[in-house]
């Protein structure tokens, strides 16, 4: 995906958020996430809002430590919406070579920024309409399958992840309704973080899963089930996944 798509992306998805965030009321639990209620998700998302915004707007070259604070609860869906609505506007004015901190693999700082805050609405924005009820807004396959992408190849890629083996074994990642063919992600788990190849398709799995993008993007981020999933092999890993990788 363009940059721009991901802003597009960026600024849909933190709309979506907000309003089922209104709907649901601050004191709804968020079931993904069973230690937050409401106020919780909109003060995290916010904040890391405002914390990317920064790097962005300010060029900083240094990671900082992010400022957790939010409003009181009758200010706070306003003012998420406001941090969203500068985090899009700082992304959307910045020029292509804006040099800044970055975190992940990137093609560029803000291809990174706008990649990342995508998803990570995109996510929280699951969070809210799974607090409010109701049917869940679509995620589009080619979007849903670079979300996984930068799951396994950004986040746990790092020393960081805790999804660990006692012995090397592999997973397969398929999604199959991703418009230019189905993508495929081969995981390599072992004492060490893990390791994932992009379309390996030649190399054996213990445990393969597959299915729509979407499907799997939940399932991968901890927000949808796993059972309508395709799991051949070695299951086991699957619970493995299940129970190590979350990431807030």
């Amino acid at each position: 995906m363009e940059t721009s798509g991901f802003i597009d992306t960026l600024r849909r998805e933190g709309a979506l958020l907000a309003d089922a965030a209104q709907d649901a009321g601050l004191d709804a639990p968020v079931p993904p996430c069973p230690d937050w209620r409401v106020r919780d998700l909109l003060a995290h998302t916010g904040a890391v809002h405002r914390w990317a915004a920064g790097y962005v707007a300010e060029r900083r070259t240094r990671p900082q430590d992010w400022d957790p604070s939010a409003p009181a609860d009758p200010e706070l869906v306003d003012w998420y919406r406001g941090t969203h609505g500068r985090l899009t506007d700082v992304l959307t004015a910045a020029p292509a070579d804006v040099d800044c901190w970055y975190f992940l693999p990137a093609p560029s700082p803000l291809a990174f920024w706008a990649r990342r805050q995508a998803h990570e609405t995109t996510v929280h924005r699951v969070d809210a309409q799974a607090a409010r009820g109701g049917e869940l807004s679509s995620v589009e396959p080619d979007f849903a399958a670079d979300g996984v992408d930068e799951l396994l190849t950004g986040f746990h890629a790092r020393q960081r992840s805790r999804v660990r083996t006692d012995r090397p074994r592999t997973v397969r990642i398929r999604a199959v309704d991703v418009a230019d063919g189905p993508r495929e992600w081969l995981v390599r788990l072992s004492a060490e973080a893990p390791v994932t190849e992009r379309d390996a398709q030649d190399t054996a799995a213990d445990c393969t899963v597959g299915g729509p993008a979407q499907d799997l993007y939940l399932a991968l981020w901890n927000r949808g089930p796993y059972e309508g999933l395709s799991v051949t092999g070695d299951d086991s890993l699957l619970e493995l996944w299940r129970r190590t990788s979350a990431i807030t």
